[in-house]
This record gives structure tokens, C-alpha cells and sequence, in this order.
């Protein structure tokens, strides 16, 4: 147990300084200065059964305050609870941005449901309008009234190709307050937005609840077509734009923001569960890597220091503590930017262990045929798709 704690306060030492300073949350919108001429933007908004968010969120697209030409594409995806009919309904009473309400009918071999719908939408925005950019955000995000404008700003100023932000998710419930913060602690260490932004690292990511991508940029990357089977689709988008010379940027929001409830543990568990296996590749051997990575990282701190105690071994003892203070300490700016009390940072082992357990039901449903389930439909392990002229 003593080398075991050794070994995971060395880890926490190379996570802490090595990895990006994935724990900082000061990576914000970079500098921007507003542009001469404000180009076209087309916002296309794909939704599958969200008419009890679409109230919360979709007013404040239709509200945009931005200068130049926008309008908003929102994609009925064989939603079964009445979404279109809540969207036009929305329009029809707050006013705003023109919105186009229309639905791709059933994915296409090798589509998500999700992409299928993008790329609907897509093809709207390229036949009606010319628009430079696109904003593609989900149907549970709202935006304050000057976001569209600081995200066209920030990517104009910065050259950029893609700009997305982390959406600011609801943290209400006690099993929210618990798992949420933890999500985007856990996304920053895979991906470290320090590395993303950098234009020569081969890291790459976005958050899909806001992503404003240069339309030249798509095109070239082979957008939506060239990811059309992935899960995890904001981060196959982000990879392609820079793959393909595109430069990127990712942080996190101040104004942009979830509105969709987590009831209880099971709806957050599906969250996760539901693509943390395709995060692996679906390789068993990056499974058990990754098990043994989280109980050696996150959980044999606290193991190490009941131990240690028990059995009188200082040296146990100390490693252990010392790795789980780092532990604490580097969760406490996220806790900070979640607005939530500082006592959660040393729950971290058990806030990781219940991850550990969603990435393990990942793989199982999969295995048992289940797949990536969302929303009614289950997504098998995708072949590889074809690179933009294949």
C-alpha cells in the first residue's frame, strides 16, 4: 500500500503540472474586438422530444442582440411530444429572429439521429441563407442576450474556425450539486483547454451545447458527413476542423447555460453511461486501463490513509493525505465556478468511484446490445466513416 500511495501522490504531482492545468477555469472568451461588418449567422438548433426545455431556452435565441442578419433553423427530429408545434408557438409569442421549424425524417445508415439532424439543418441554412457562420447549440441551452454577438466576435477577432463554450450546467438537486461540477472537472483533465486552444497540439474538443463553427471551415472538414456515426459528436467535430487546418477554441461560459433537469442519480447516469464506453473506442484493454487509472488516481488516497492510520505506516499515511489534499484542492476552483460550497472538494473518491461504475455499465450495456441509448434510439459500435473524397 505504501508504494500504491506513492505512486498515486506522484500522479497527482504530474496532474497538477503537467496536464494542462486542466483544475484552472480562467479560460474565457479570448480578447475580441467587434467587427466592422457583422456577418450572416444561421443557428441551427437539433431537438428530439424537448418540449418541456424549449420555453427556457428557445426565447433567449429568438432574443439574440446581435447586429447582423441571424436566424434560427430548429430541427424536429421525429420528436414525439409535440416539439415543433412548441417551437412555432414560442416564435409566434416572443417574437424575434425568424425561425424555420422543420424535421429530417428517420436518420440515414451510419447517421446519429443527432447529426442527421444538424445536417438537416445545414442544408436549410445553405438554401435560404448566406451565412458565414453557424451556431450549433442544443435544444436545453440558453443564452444570455449577447451571446451570439461576443462568440462571432471572439472568432473574427482570434482568426478562429470554431469557438465553443462550456455551457454552464444546472447544479439544483443534491445529486446535481454531487456529479455535475465533477463532469466538467473530469472533461477538462481528458481534454485540457489550454491544449485545445494551442494551434500545433493534437488535442481536440468541444462542448456541443454551443459551438460556432466558420462555415468555409465545416465544408472543408467534411462536416456533418465525415462524423456522421460518432456519439461523442462535439469532440469528432472539433477534431476534423483541426485535422483539417482549422484553428479551435474552447473554454468555459459565463452566460451560456443548461436548463435541463436532472431529477435524480439515473437520468445523470445515462448522461455518462451512455457514452463513456465509445469514449474508450470500445476497447476492453482501454477499459481496464481506465479502471485501474481512476482507482489508482482517486481512490486509493483516501484507502491509503485508513490504512496508514490503521496500521501505524507514516509514510502510507502521509502520501496518501498529501494526494488527496491535492486532490481537493485542484476541484476547488470548479466548485468555485459552480458557485457551491468548498466541502464537496474532499468527496472527490466518491464522486470518481460512481464514474469508475458508469464507465464499467457503459461497457456492459453495450455488450448486452444496448449500445449508446439515447432518446429511443440505440447506436451501435459505428465503422469508421470515410474522409471527406473517399
Amino acid at each position: 500500500m505504501t508504494w500504491i500511495s506513492v505512486g498515486s501522490l506522484a500522479a497527482w504531482l504530474w496532474l497538477l503540472l503537467g496536464q494542462g492545468f486542466f483544475w484552472r477555469t480562467d479560460v474565457r472568451l479570448p480578447p475580441r474586438t467587434p467587427p466592422a461588418v457583422w456577418p450572416a449567422v444561421a443557428i441551427v438548433v437539433p431537438a428530439r422530444d424537448e418540449a418541456e426545455v424549449l420555453p427556457l431556452s428557445l426565447p433567449s435565441l429568438l432574443a439574440q442582440d446581435y447586429p447582423g442578419r441571424a436566424e434560427v433553423f430548429l430541427v424536429d427530429d421525429g420528436s414525439t411530444d409535440g416539439t415543433g408545434e412548441v417551437a412555432r408557438a414560442l416564435a409566434a409569442e416572443h417574437g424575434g429572429l425568424p425561425l424555420t421549424v422543420d424535421s429530417p425524417g428517420e436518420p440515414g445508415p451510419g447517421w446519429t439521429g443527432k447529426l442527421w439532424a444538424v445536417r438537416h439543418g445545414m442544408a436549410l441554412a445553405r438554401a435560404r441563407t448566406d451565412a458565414e457562420y453557424l451556431l450549433l447549440t442544443d435544444a436545453d441551452i440558453a443564452h444570455a442576450p449577447d451571446s451570439l454577438r461576443e462568440l462571432v466576435a471572439a472568432a473574427r477577432s482570434g482568426g478562429l474556425d470554431l469557438v465553443s463554450q462550456m455551457a454552464r450546467l444546472r447544479v439544483a438537486t443534491g445529486w446535481e450539486r454531487l456529479v455535475v461540477p465533477a463532469f466538467v472537472q473530469l472533461f477538462a483533465l481528458l481534454y485540457p483547454f489550454r491544449w485545445v486552444n494551442r494551434p500545433g497540439a493534437r488535442t481536440a474538443a468541444a462542448a456541443g451545447g454551443c459551438v460556432l463553427l466558420r462555415r468555409e471551415a465545416a465544408e472543408r472538414a467534411g462536416i456533418p458527413d465525415a462524423v456522421r456515426h460518432a456519439v461523442i459528436d462535439d469532440v469528432a467535430v472539433a477534431r476534423a476542423v483541426k485535422r483539417s487546418g482549422g484553428r479551435i477554441w474552447l473554454g468555459l461560459a459565463d452566460r451560456v447555460d443548461s436548463v435541463r433537469p436532472y431529477s435524480g442519480l439515473a437520468p445523470l447516469w445515462r448522461m455518462v453511461s451512455r457514452s463513456a464506453y465509445a469514449q474508450l473506442l470500445h476497447n476492453p484493454l482501454l477499459l481496464a486501463g481506465t479502471v485501474a487509472g481512476l482507482a489508482l488516481v482517486y481512490l486509493a488516497p483516501p484507502a491509503a490513509v485508513v490504512v496508514g492510520a490503521v496500521t501505524g505506516a507514516p509514510v502510507t499515511l502521509a502520501a496518501g493525505a498529501a494526494a488527496w489534499a491535492l486532490m481537493a484542492g485542484t476541484y476547488v476552483p470548479m466548485l468555485r465556478h459552480y458557485r457551491q460550497p468548498l466541502w464537496l472538494a474532499p468527496l472527490f473518491p466518491f464522486i470518481a468511484l460512481l464514474y469508475l461504475l458508469m464507465t464499467v455499465d457503459s461497457a456492459v450495456q453495450h455488450y448486452r446490445g444496448r449500445g449508446a441509448a439515447w432518446k429511443g434510439r440505440t447506436y451501435a459500435r459505428p465503422e469508421p466513416a470515410p474522409r471527406p473524397g473517399e
